[in-house]
């Protein structure tokens, strides 16, 4: 099993979430997937920390966060506490990247920070060093089910270059559109994570699923 796999509850039954929990806690997931959302910087809104913080009580996976918000600095800490093992900021609403990196490890979190499609890696090349994990966006961020970005596939495989050449200890999230299909061409080209909301959640047998993109 070389994935790890991030199972996004932004499409999980909101009514039996706690149930939905229990199934990734059974599953072979390596982390919970949440997806923050203000309304500013894309155009949803989904929840936020006292989410976080309830299904932090029950959840036996780490909550990996990605924050998609403006001035996520003020908001940092306050995930942190509630239970957030790794938190994803944008590089496209982080005026100082270095400074907010370094204030998510201050508070013993890993750091990571997202790419919309748009956005080239090559951006992140003075920093590479610093990251915990970087989270690429196959799909425009704010709403699930949408088609996969086949230029994602590049970026990856560019991303990959750029931390084998500089030999960076960080990994590399995918989000969006993710299935079976997409999941092994990403992981082929040097991928380590892969966040699947939809396909998951929207299956007879999410925890099958999940196992079947383990053993891609």
């Amino acid at each position: 099993m070389r994935a790890l796999v991030s199972p996004s509850i932004l499409s999980a039954d909101f009514n039996n979430l706690g149930t939905d929990i229990e199934m990734i806690n059974k599953s072979v997931a390596d982390y919970i997937h949440f997806d923050v959302m203000d309304g500013v910087f894309v155009p949803n809104i989904s929840f936020g920390i006292p989410v976080i913080k309830h299904v932090k009580t029950i959840a036996q996976k780490p909550l990996d966060v990605h924050l998609m918000i403006v001035e996520p600095d003020k908001f940092i800490e306050p995930f942190v506490e509630a239970g957030a093992s790794i938190i994803t900021v944008h590089y496209e609403v982080c005026r100082h990247l270095h400074r907010t990196i370094q204030l998510i490890k201050s508070f013993g979190a890993k750091a990571s920070v997202c790419l919309n499609p748009h956005t080239p890696v090559a951006v992140l090349e003075d920093i590479i060093g610093d990251l915990d994990m970087v989270l690429l966006m196959s799909v425009n961020p704010g709403f699930g089910g949408q088609q996969f970005i086949e230029n994602t596939y590049k970026k990856v495989a560019q991303l990959r270059a750029m931390i084998d050449k500089t030999n960076a200890d960080c990994i590399i999230e995918v989000d969006g559109g993710v299935n079976y299909e997409t999941g092994k061409k990403l992981l082929d080209v040097g991928a380590n994570v892969l966040v699947a909301g939809s396909f998951v959640f929207s299956a007879d047998n999410p925890s099958e699923i999940i196992s079947g993109l383990k053993s891609l």
